[in-house]
Formats: C-alpha cells, sequence, structure tokens
C-alpha cells in the first residue's frame, strides 16, 4: 500500500542535482553565485555534495590564513617605512648645508687681444755670441767618424773570418764490384791494383770478396770522392787499365754524403 501511495505521488527526489546544474551553469556565464543561490534555495540547497562544500570551507580558511600573514607583512613594512622618515628628517636637520644654496654667478668681462711684445734690437755682444754657437756640434762629427770607423773594421773582420771559414764540399760515396776475368786471378793482386790508384778527392775505404759462382769471386770495394774532382766515368777507366786482372767495373751502390 505504501508502495502505491509514493506512486501516485508527485515527488522530485534529484532536484538538488539540478540546482547544483543550474548553479554551474550560471556560474560559468557570469561567475559564481555562491551567496545569492544560498538566499535563494535556502538551507535544503546546502544539502548538495559534501566534497564541494569542504572543498570550499579548505579554500576559505587558506585565504584567512594568507590574508593575516599578509597583514603582518604589511603592518612590518609600515614600520620601517616610517623608521626611515623619522631617521631621514634627523639626518636633514642636524646637517648644516642641507640647503643648497644657489651659486653666485659670475660676470666674466670680454676679452681683449693681447698684442705681442715688441722685439728689441739685437745688440753687437749678442750678435757675437750667436756667432760663436755651433749648430751642428763638432762633437757630433768626431763620432760620425768614430761609428764609420767602427764599421768599416767590423765589415773588415767578417770578411777575414769569411775567407778563412772552408767551403763546403761535395761529396759521395761509392760502392764497386770489380769483376775478374776467371777464378785463376789472384784477388789479392787485382786489390793491390785498384787501391794503387792514386787522385785528388779519392779515398779508398773496407772492401771484401764475394762469391759470384763457379768459384768465382768479385772485389767489392768502397771509396768516398769529391765530386768537383773525382766522377765515376774517371774511376771506371782507371780501373779498366788493369787488363790482366779487371773484366768489368760495375757501380753497386752511389750515395751523396
Amino acid at each position: 500500500m505504501a508502495t502505491n501511495f509514493l506512486v501516485h505521488e508527485k515527488i522530485w527526489f534529484d532536484k538538488f542535482k539540478y540546482d547544483d546544474a543550474e548553479r554551474r551553469f550560471y556560474e560559468q556565464m557570469n561567475g559564481p553565485v555562491a551567496g545569492a543561490s544560498r538566499q535563494e534555495n535556502g538551507p535544503g540547497a546546502s544539502s548538495g555534495p559534501s566534497g564541494d562544500h569542504s572543498e570550499l570551507v579548505v579554500r576559505i580558511a587558506s585565504l584567512e590564513v594568507e590574508n593575516q600573514s599578509l597583514c603582518g607583512v604589511v603592518q612590518e613594512l609600515q614600520q620601517a617605512i616610517s623608521k626611515l622618515e623619522a631617521r631621514l628628517n634627523v639626518l636633514e636637520k642636524s646637517s648644516p648645508g642641507h640647503r643648497a644654496t644657489a651659486p653666485q654667478t659670475q660676470h666674466v668681462s670680454p676679452m681683449r687681444q693681447v698684442e705681442p711684445p715688441a722685439k728689441k734690437p739685437a745688440t753687437p755682444a749678442e750678435d757675437d755670441e750667436d756667432d760663436d754657437i755651433d749648430l751642428f756640434g763638432s762633437d757630433n762629427e768626431e763620432e760620425d767618424k768614430e761609428a764609420a770607423q767602427l764599421r768599416e773594421e767590423r765589415l773588415r773582420q767578417y770578411a777575414e773570418k769569411k775567407a778563412k771559414k772552408p767551403a763546403l764540399v761535395a761529396k759521395s760515396s761509392i760502392l764497386l764490384d770489380v769483376k775478374p776475368w776467371d777464378d785463376e786471378t789472384d784477388m789479392a793482386q787485382l786489390e793491390a791494383c785498384v787501391r794503387s790508384i792514386q787522385l785528388d778527392g779519392l779515398v779508398w775505404g773496407a772492401s771484401k770478396l764475394v762469391p759470384v759462382g763457379y768459384g768465382i769471386r768479385k772485389l767489392q770495394i768502397q771509396c768516398v770522392v769529391e765530386d768537383d774532382k773525382v766522377g765515376t766515368d774517371l774511376l771506371e777507366e782507371e780501373i779498366t787499365t788493369f787488363e790482366e786482372h779487371v773484366q768489368s767495373v760495375d757501380i753497386a751502390a752511389f750515395n751523396k754524403i
């Protein structure tokens, strides 16, 4: 029976939801109207979700705390400013010249053209003194002569030193291969013949016998020559003059020193 009675009753159970939706719509259009909605809807309107109400209370409490702290800061700043103003007033009163006086203007008279002093005629005594003055000075001439002599002496010493210095001689190191006719050739005699060649700019060095094959050995001898005095062609001509022992001469190595 109770259920049937409630079915026929026209009760709006979800009215608070529509009220909240309407309030949010007007807040989005015209800003928050929480106070007006509370006055219009009465105490029943505050029976909405507890989450929004608690959040609003927390915000109001935090704003009050922040407001109190800001008020304290403002009071401290006002006290500091008042102290500074008082101190500034004391300093201004204690300073003797706190009022700046206007500087007095000075009247400057126009400049007068100054005439140069008249030149006095030279006396005969002064003319004699001017004649005695040597503008160039004999001391400077003596110094110039000494400097020229010193320069010439240094140039002469440098030329002598350069003349005594030995000129750079171009030399070469040559390794010769001297081949005999056969295995019966006396290699000691062949080497003696080669070393018997004496030329200006020729110095013989070490030597050794190198086997060629079939019991034949060749003489490998080293020498140092001055390029301007001794050439390879001259060496070959001098060595091949010993026809009884020498078959041919070859240059195995040639290096500049």
